[in-house]
């Protein structure tokens, strides 16, 4: 089991053996292209020259051109609970092979061996197995993306955007609905197909937003109303959530504890290393107060480090300045990182 991102509860984590990683990677390079043919434009995770940051994009496009009444979705335990039966007829529309067939179907059911609190061993999954796809394996997301392509294509084949003017972006089970008015039909009719298809709607974490009024987090960005410092206007934008950049700050601090005796040249790689992947990921939308924000936990977190790695008195305010921290130390300081993407338009 492994922690999930909001550190709220766990998910099970299926790693394959070599020999199966292997056969896996060789039937997902013949498979992929073959369904790559049938997927629908709106999904964008796990697939050949698309990603979280097209994603993010046609959010922040789409919002701005007014599709403001959002339903910002959450799928329950999804990879966990694909129907095999219904899953395998999604394959069987494209692979005829029934070697092929039969080896995916194995992989479904493959027996899982996983160890209790008390260090007990214990197997699960198996034959009896009849859903999910296990999560680490090779195959999984092709095999998540190519039931999540029925909810999709359903959606184009019965003209739901037109119906309710609304556009829908995918990321495997992360997806959101943007509409133009119609976000409530929208959600009835998301509950009643994925109920059709198997698939349950978290309750709790499934909610309408007024983009224009509140936020909403998608793939590490925070979407809706954002406010000119200077003179006060508000503006709809994305700029890193609070969640990502609270993850950031996690990553910075496991790494200068006081018993991290690593040289400083290392450790400096490391964390620019960090910021670097960080920025290019958020450089979209509006990011120079979190950015801000970030260099001065940044900065704190080193210069705390570094005085009591030296033993130097007081806070090391003076031995580790800013220009120091940053100039002959060489941190990387995100705030001066140039700026290529302009805000959205004003609401």
């Amino acid at each position: 089991m492994i922690p999930k991102p909001n550190g709220e509860s766990e998910r099970p984590l299926g790693i394959p053996t070599i020999r199966d990683r292997v056969i896996q990677t060789a039937a997902k390079m013949v498979l992929e292209p073959i369904f790559e043919a049938d997927f629908e434009d709106s999904a964008y995770g796990y697939r050949p020259a698309r990603g979280a940051v097209g994603a993010v994009k046609e959010v922040h496009r789409l919002i701005c051109r007014g599709y403001t009444d959002v339903v910002d979705a959450d799928l329950s335990r999804y990879f966990d609970s694909i129907p095999h039966a219904e899953l395998m007829k999604s394959v069987a529309r494209r692979i005829v092979d029934r070697h092929v067939l039969r080896l995916i179907k194995l992989w479904l059911r493959a027996p899982i061996e996983e160890r209790d609190d008390n260090g007990k061993r214990r197997i699960g999954g198996g034959k009896s197995n009849t859903r999910g796809t296990p999560q680490g394996g090779v195959a999984s997301p092709l095999l998540a993306n190519i039931y999540m392509n029925r909810f999709l294509k359903y959606w184009r084949l019965t003209n739901r955007g037109e119906a309710f003017r609304a556009r829908v972006i995918a990321y495997a089970d992360d997806f959101v609905i943007l509409s133009r008015g119609f976000a409530a039909e929208a959600l009835a009719w998301t509950k009643a197909v994925m109920s059709r298809l198997g698939l349950t709607l978290n309750e709790v974490k499934t909610s309408l937003r007024d983009a224009r009024q509140e936020r909403f987090d998608f793939l590490g960005y925070s979407f809706g109303p954002h406010r000119y410092k200077a003179n006060g206007a508000w503006y709809l934008s994305a700029s890193p959530s609070k969640k990502s950049m609270h993850r950031l700050k996690m990553n910075v601090a496991k790494l200068l504890v006081p018993g991290n005796t690593d040289p400083w040249p290392e450790l400096r790689d490391r964390l620019n290393s960090y910021l670097l992947g960080w920025s290019h990921y958020f450089r979209l939308g509006t990011r120079r107060s979190a950015f801000c924000s970030i260099d001065r936990y940044v900065y704190e977190r080193v210069r705390d480090f570094l005085a009591r790695r030296h033993k130097v008195a007081g806070r090391g305010t003076k031995r580790f300045s800013l220009d120091v921290v940053y100039g002959e130390l060489g941190l990387l300081r995100l705030e001066r990182l140039p700026l290529t993407a302009a805000p959205c338009a004003s609401r």
